[in-house]
């Protein structure tokens, strides 16, 4: 079992504080073998195993708690007031108005709260009403680079191919990774995502005024292919209705919105916007989707061209959002910069490209970087060695060594 050392550092960093924990990411990235481990963690410091109260809503056995009432009577059986209580509730969004359990744990010095959820929604509605600024949220992510060579043993320069081939979710990185295991493996995974978990979003939206339903898989999954079959490329609500008119569909863009937004909810993909280098704002126009896991994208995008300098910027985009940067990507003129990084009110200019050794490919992308007058750092990220070396202040670096880096 990998032990996922920046989730635990930072869910050891809030133990004890009086904000509940919550770890959201898509299914089977590792979040329920996070809480075990931490569970251990604890167990290791002195704590008492009868302090510890875990639920998995995802078992059988605690089927019954997915009332809120009988799981609220289960955990005020098993505290004990007079000692510090760790309660984790694990795929909490399967109960219906946990927030109300949530909420009055809470107000209790003697419980410590960890939940998870596989489901965005679950932050917006009742509970980010009741519990605004008393929560953490913990964004895990499947396998970085680095992880993903501990995990498998493998030198760096022979597992990227296989990275990008079968993605980062933890239980493909231990099994055999023969391709047609693997896709059988991920298919499980896409299609339990696609269904079930956007049905559970569905249904605590029902209530919601204005919520179309998501009731068309066909369609949802139309609206995934082709996202997939774009990613690093600007998309807007308008360009996908009018993909799926000239397929055959008929569909409004408030639909496909709507779609986009289970996807983007259920951790599938995630959104880059623009952002405007000069005027340093957000554009409302076009943005990137990245899709979470490249062995999902290889199951559901039948490709049909090879496409590795986009695979490697999607690899990029989830790098930075591990290190904990915001971001977006960048506009300065009438250029683009693939990503500007952002965190602490400092930003990074970053290209990728799978290849700069052409001379044209390096002049294209140096150009947008040269552009920036400002002084933050400029870096073009590229898997050949050859190229590597600072330019004017613009660094060139090899993918692979910054992934381990």
């Amino acid at each position: 079992m990998i032990q996922r050392k920046e989730y635990l550092s930072q869910l050891a960093a809030w133990r004890d504080e009086q904000v509940i924990k919550v770890i959201t990411g898509i299914r089977r990235c590792g979040k329920s073998t996070l809480m075990l481990q931490f569970q251990d963690y604890l167990k290791a410091d002195g704590v008492e195993e009868s302090q510890i109260i875990a639920v998995n809503f995802e078992e059988l056995e605690y089927e019954e708690l997915l009332d809120y009432k009988k799981l609220y009577a289960y955990l005020k059986e098993r505290i004990d007031p007079e000692k510090k209580n760790y309660i984790f509730l694990d795929e909490i969004q399967r109960v219906l108005s946990y927030e109300k359990v949530v909420d009055s744990l809470y107000i209790k010095d003697y419980a410590d709260i960890y939940l998870t959820g596989s489901n965005s929604y679950m932050l917006s509605g009742d509970l980010a009403t009741l519990l605004t600024g008393r929560y953490v949220e913990i964004k895990m992510l499947p396998l970085s680079f680095r992880e993903f060579c501990e995990f498998t043993g493998m030198s760096s320069d022979s597992a990227f191919a296989e990275y990008i081939k079968v993605g980062g979710l933890p239980y493909v990185a231990a099994m055999d990774r023969r391709i047609e295991k693997a896709d059988t493996y991920l298919e499980g995974i896409y299609n339990t995502v696609i269904v079930r978990d956007i049905e559970e979003r569905q249904s605590r939206k029902d209530s919601d005024a204005g919520k179309r339903k998501i009731n068309d898989i066909a369609l949802l999954k139309s609206i995934a292919k082709y996202l997939a079959s774009v990613i690093g490329s600007p998309v807007s609500i308008k360009s996908v209705t009018d993909y799926l008119i000239s397929s055959g569909r008929k569909v409004s863009p408030n639909t496909v919105d709507d779609y986009i937004d289970a996807l983007t909810e259920a951790f599938v993909f995630y959104e880059a916007e623009r952002f405007d280098i000069v005027g340093k704002e957000l554009l409302r126009t076009n943005r990137k989707y990245y899709m979470v896991d490249l062995g999902l994208r290889n199951h559901v995008f039948a490709k049909r061209r090879y496409d590795l300098g986009f695979t490697v910027e999607n690899v990029v985009y989830f790098e930075l959002l591990r290190r904990g940067y915001k971001v977006n990507i960048g506009k300065v003129g009438t250029t683009e910069v693939d990503f500007v990084a952002s965190k602490n009110g400092e930003f990074q200019y970053i290209q990728v490209t799978a290849d700069m050794t052409a001379e044209e490919t390096f002049e294209r992308e140096m150009r947008s970087l040269r552009l920036i007058k400002d002084n933050y750092e400029k870096m073009i990220l590229t898997l050949d060695r050859y190229s590597v070396g600072n330019y004017e202040g613009i660094r060139v670096v090899n993918i692979i060594d910054w992934l381990m880096g």
